[in-house]
């Protein structure tokens, strides 16, 4: 993605939030399923998990902070830990179909807002869309280098990948 480095605050703040978005895409883009799916730590981390949660932070801050829809609505858990699970029919392919399905409603949903309207159905209380994009963009950054390596640990025991990311 082209970033431009001299725009509007919102122009910015998007196009960095899409790059982190993307960024996290490419670090699973390419992995096999069994790859994706490979557990290297003791958390429920794994690339196909780390972008499943991505999918529920997208929901959570955008489907439910700001256009007022409901978890359970959504049919969202309430808890963290069971957004990094996957089923057996998840595939990389359609995990990131459906990150990026999400992703295009999260930006449908903000489009409508300014950087200092107030999300107000987040559990702490009101939030500018600002706060929001920049805690976006923190996580999935956050995310994106978990993801990376993992990826190249994950890569680099594949003798058939010549230990290349």
């Amino acid at each position: 993605m082209q970033m431009s480095f001299i725009a509007d605050e919102r122009t910015q703040v998007e196009e960095f939030l899409d790059v982190n978005r993307s960024d996290l895409v490419d670090t699973v883009r390419g992995l096999t399923d069994d790859q994706a799916r490979t557990r290297l730590v003791p958390s429920l981390t794994t690339p196909l998990g780390l972008l499943k949660h991505a999918t529920f932070v997208e929901r959570v801050w955008f489907h439910v902070a700001i256009a007022g829809r409901t978890r359970a609505e959504l049919g969202m858990p309430e808890d963290i830990d069971p957004t990094y699970g996957f089923t057996d029919e998840d595939t990389v392919e359609s995990v990131i179909a459906e990150y990026e399905q999400v992703c295009a409603e999260a930006r449908e949903i903000a489009a409508d807002y300014g950087l200092d309207d107030l999300a107000l159905h987040n559990r702490r209380g009101p939030l500018t869309l600002r706060f929001i994009y920049l805690h976006m963009i923190e996580e999935l950054a956050r995310h994106a280098g978990h993801a990376d390596i993992l990826r190249e640990q994950i890569l680099a025991a594949d003798p058939a990948s010549g230990g290349r990311a």
